[in-house]
C-alpha cells in the first residue's frame, strides 16, 4: 500500500481520499478546508497536517487546489524527486506543474467527479496513466489521452455534467407544475435517465446516436422532443459552451 497525501482538501479531494483509504492506503491531508479535513479525520483517522508535513509523509501526492491559488501554495513547498504527482487542477499546465513541483518529474493530470467514490467515474489521463490505473481501476476506468489539448477537451465535456443536470432540473420542475408533487417528479426524472444510462452499452462511437434514433422514430413524442431542441439551437449552444471552455483552459 502507498502513502498518499492531499494538498488541498475539498469537494474533489474528499471522495478520492475515501476511495483510496478503503483500498488500504495511508492517507494524509492538509488543513485547508478545515471542516472537510476534520470530517475525514473522524471518519477515516487520516493524518491532518500542514502542507509540507503532508508532502514529507507522502510518496504519491494529489494536488487539489483551486488553480488561482496553486502557485502561491506550491511555490512554498519542497518536493522530492521520487514523488509521483497527480494533479486534479484544471487550467494548470504540465509545464507549470513541472516548474512548481521540481525536482518531482512523474506527473499525471486528471479530473474526477465525486461519484468516483462509488465507482464508474471515467478518468481522462495525460501523463502517467498507469499510476491512475493502479490506484483507481477497475472501479473507475482510466482513459489515456495523448496531449494537453485532448485533456482540456475532456475537461470541457466534464463541465457539461452540471449543465445537463440543469436541464434535468428544468424537466423535473415542469413535471412538478403539472402533478403538484415535486419529490416524485424529481425522483421520476432522475431515475428515468439513470436507469436508461445504466443499462445502455457504451464504448462504441455512434452508440448514443443509435439509442436516440431507436427512441425518436417517426410520429413519436421522442422525435418531437429532439426536433424541438434542434429548432431551439440547444445543440449549437452546447457546442459553443464546450468550445468557450476549451479556449479558456488553453489561455488560463
Amino acid at each position: 500500500m502507498s502513502r498518499i497525501g492531499f494538498i488541498g482538501t475539498g469537494h474533489i479531494a474528499a471522495p478520492i481520499a475515501r476511495f483510496l483509504a478503503a483500498k488500504g492506503h495511508e492517507i494524509a491531508v492538509t488543513e485547508r478546508n478545515a471542516s472537510v479535513s476534520a470530517e475525514l479525520k473522524a471518519e477515516l483517522d487520516v493524518v491532518v497536517a500542514n502542507p509540507q508535513a503532508v508532502l514529507d509523509a507522502s510518496d504519491i501526492v494529489f494536488l487539489c487546489l483551486r488553480p488561482q491559488i496553486a502557485p502561491e501554495v506550491l511555490e512554498q513547498l519542497n518536493f522530492r524527486s521520487d514523488q509521483q504527482i497527480v494533479s486534479v487542477m484544471a487550467a494548470v499546465s504540465a509545464d507549470q506543474l513541472a516548474a512548481l513541483c521540481a525536482p518531482a518529474s512523474d506527473f499525471v493530470q486528471t479530473i474526477p467527479l465525486g461519484f468516483l467514490q462509488q465507482g464508474g467515474c471515467p478518468l481522462a489521463a495525460f501523463g502517467n496513466d498507469a499510476l491512475l490505473a493502479e490506484l483507481f481501476e477497475p472501479e473507475n476506468p482510466v482513459v489515456k489521452v495523448s496531449n494537453e489539448a485532448a485533456l482540456n477537451a475532456h475537461f470541457a465535456v466534464c463541465a457539461m455534467v452540471p449543465g445537463l443536470l440543469d436541464v434535468l432540473a428544468t424537466g423535473a420542475e415542469w413535471l412538478a407544475e403539472q402533478t403538484g408533487d415535486a419529490d416524485a417528479s424529481e425522483f421520476y426524472t432522475t431515475q428515468l435517465l439513470s436507469g436508461f444510462l445504466h443499462t445502455m452499452q457504451t464504448g462504441q462511437a455512434g452508440r448514443l446516436a443509435e439509442e436516440r434514433d431507436a427512441l425518436a422514430t417517426d410520429g413519436t413524442l421522442s422525435l418531437q422532443m429532439t426536433q424541438a431542441l434542434h429548432a431551439g439551437n440547444a445543440h449549437d449552444a452546447l457546442r459553443s459552451a464546450l468550445q468557450a471552455i476549451g479556449n479558456r483552459l488553453e489561455t488560463d
